[in-house]
């Protein structure tokens, strides 16, 4: 899949930018500060309909405007797709696909599938552990777009349950309690299949990616806190953890148990790498999940996804920042942002940007 070309106003520093997007590789090349990352970001919002990089849409426009807007076209085996978004600082944002309206991302995500890796990863691999279940639910919604409503619905029924445990004073349980450890046991279990899922299929490719840009092993081990015994049922467990720390809950007032207190732990040669990785095994491990992430994603929606790299040598070595620059031609339709021609491919097309503006060489 691909992007054809796009057109952006009013997106952070892009006052009026249009490109024809090419089908390879694509180094947008310019000093900091200067917008190139803003592009990418712009063209990653058409394809996934959010930012990578903040969670509101209020910086995304520029200073002076009352709104942002994106234009393109995207390709891949299912057809074509014109996406024209309205992003508004405030309010709801307009959303069309072929002249049609669209309310939901998925209706657009299970067509046009994108992954972007930026320095923002360092924090899957160095940050606390719910940054680590948020790269997780955005594997599970790269993979399998329609399934991206289950993380939602466990917090929903996890903030309603932590809401009655918190307000109750009385002896024992709260009235209803036992209702809510229902829901809570169906939509955790549904979280905690599709998380396992989505580590099953990245991890192992991206523990290769890992082996060929230092030679080291790369682990990726999905640890949930609930874990069935042998010939016990997800959900069975569940319930039976929730049984066992039913006693704490209620002196603690707060769900203790379900995919809220998940971890996927990240082993670089047989050490955990949030605690001893170095600088470079950090870099390159955030990288190579989003990697794997991209070929699991291709592997599953069978062609290629979109793949934005920002920056992604600046924390390599030379001599890995080759190796991986070898591989950017075969991944299908690549653009990355470099603040120089030494971390441009040699096969890329360059773009010029400076001040908000591109110029295509």
């Amino acid at each position: 899949m691909r992007l054809a070309w796009v057109e952006i106003r009013d997106f952070r520093n892009h006052a009026d930018t249009a490109l024809e997007v090419p089908a390879g590789l694509t180094a947008a090349v310019g000093p900091n500060a200067q917008g190139k990352t803003n592009l990418l970001e712009a063209m990653y919002y058409l394809c996934a309909l959010d930012s990578p990089r903040v969670s509101s849409d209020l910086p995304l426009v520029r200073s002076g405007a009352s709104s942002a807007f994106l234009r393109g076209e995207a390709a891949s085996s299912s057809g074509r797709y014109l996406v024209e978004v309205e992003v508004r600082g405030e309010g709801q944002n307009r959303v069309q696909v072929n002249r049609s309206p669209v309310r939901r991302r998925r209706d657009l995500r299970r067509h046009v599938r994108a992954v972007f890796s930026g320095p923002e990863d360092l924090a899957v691999v160095q940050g606390d552990p719910d940054q680590r279940r948020r790269f997780l639910d955005e594997a599970v919604r790269g993979l399998w777009p329609l399934k991206e409503g289950a993380g939602p619905a466990y917090e929903k029924v996890l903030r309603q349950r932590n809401r009655l445990l918190k307000d109750w004073d009385g002896p024992g349980p709260p009235p209803g309690l036992e209702a809510w450890d229902e829901e809570l046991v169906r939509a955790g279990a549904e979280v905690t299949i599709l998380r396992r899922g989505a580590a099953e299929a990245l991890g192992p490719l991206a523990g290769e990616e890992f082996r060929a840009l230092s030679g080291e092993p790369l682990d990726v081990r999905y640890e949930p806190p609930v874990v069935p015994d042998p010939g016990e049922e997800l959900e069975e467990a569940f319930r039976r953890r929730l049984v066992e720390r039913r006693a704490d809950e209620l002196v603690r007032r707060t769900t203790l148990v379900g995919p809220h207190r998940d971890e996927l732990r990240l082993v670089v040669q047989g050490l955990v790498a949030r605690r001893f990785a170095s600088h470079g095994e950090t870099w390159g491990a955030a990288l190579c999940l989003r990697l794997g992430l991209a070929r699991a994603i291709g592997a599953e929606a069978g062609e290629a996804p979109v793949l934005f790299l920002d920056d992604p040598f600046s924390g390599l070595d030379p001599e890995r920042r080759a190796r991986v620059g070898a591989t950017l031609a075969a991944r299908g339709q690549v653009l990355l942002a470099v603040p120089d021609d030494a971390q441009v491919p040699g096969e890329a097309t360059v773009w010029r940007v400076k001040e908000g503006g591109v110029v295509v060489e």
